[in-house]
């Protein structure tokens, strides 16, 4: 009886041990919080906020597969074969913004009822429309990025005019922890302010080289669909070949494309 009663008291001890525990580390937080002022609650508020953002845009990327390519790849290479049926059927509830692009500039090729400079033009605001809501909220992360260690800086300088005003003000009677105390309490505000700017500046060049590496896709897959008739047309002279003109239209789409996911 006594050895079943001895483990039961002893995970009773162990989880009162940790309760203890949770609640002392809550503690220090809370002391933590009230040491550093209202410049550690701005930079919660500022860390909360980049948070949201960043789940958020974690779901669009998700949602839209923007690191799906094989699918709109294998289109292009239908398209090129002159298999137009097939290409967009490849293309059918495609999500990924190269497939969508790809979609359009296919689409617009085959009617034949529209004149080529238009379907580039159409293709780039499409694509640079795509870019930019992929862009989105990548300008409020930037601005928390640049902030926060500037305002975690703005604490310190704070805190250690306080914590030398308190020395002065004790005059004859200075006390060491007084100076060391303030100090500690400055030098968190810089601490919080590099804690939230260091991980939001890691993810921010993370979504921004994704973007950059789907532009890239559109510009290269455009750059296909506008040329496919280049392998015909290659015995034709300078003067006579449409191909000059097809590469030049093509080129400052894919230009208009780069400079949108560049942030220009």
């Amino acid at each position: 009886m006594d050895e079943q009663t001895e483990p039961a008291l002893g995970s009773a001890s162990d989880l009162q041990q940790s309760a203890l525990g949770g609640a002392g580390r809550f503690d220090d937080l809370l002391t933590y919080i009230e040491a550093g002022g209202s410049v550690v609650m701005i930079l919660i508020a500022m860390s909360v906020f980049a948070l949201a953002i960043i789940l958020l845009k974690l779901w669009q990327f998700q949602s839209t597969r923007i690191g799906e390519r094989r699918q709109g790849l294998q289109a292009v290479a239908f398209y090129r074969q002159g298999r137009v049926r097939e290409a967009l059927q490849s293309l059918q509830n495609a999500r990924s913004p190269l497939s969508q692009v790809i979609s359009l500039a296919i689409q617009g090729q085959s009617r034949g009822d529209v004149p080529e400079q238009k379907v580039r033009e159409e293709v780039m605001r499409y694509g640079n429309s795509l870019l930019e809501d992929l862009r989105s909220g990548f300008r409020p992360l930037e601005v928390i990025a640049s902030l926060a260690p500037l305002l975690g800086l703005f604490g310190t300088v704070l805190g250690m005019i306080e914590a030398f005003r308190q020395l002065e003000q004790a005059g004859n009677q200075v006390n060491p922890a007084i100076l060391s105390g303030g100090i500690w309490a400055a030098l968190l505000t810089t601490a919080a302010g590099l804690a939230v700017a260091i991980p939001v500046v890691a993810i921010l060049n993370w979504l921004e080289r994704r973007v950059e590496r789907t532009a890239h896709a559109m510009e290269d897959a455009i750059t296909q669909v506008f040329t496919q008739s280049l392998a015909g047309g290659l015995e034709r002279s300078p003067a006579d070949n449409p191909a000059d003109h097809d590469q030049e239209g093509s080129t400052n789409a894919s230009a208009g494309i780069h400079a949108i996911a560049a942030g220009e």
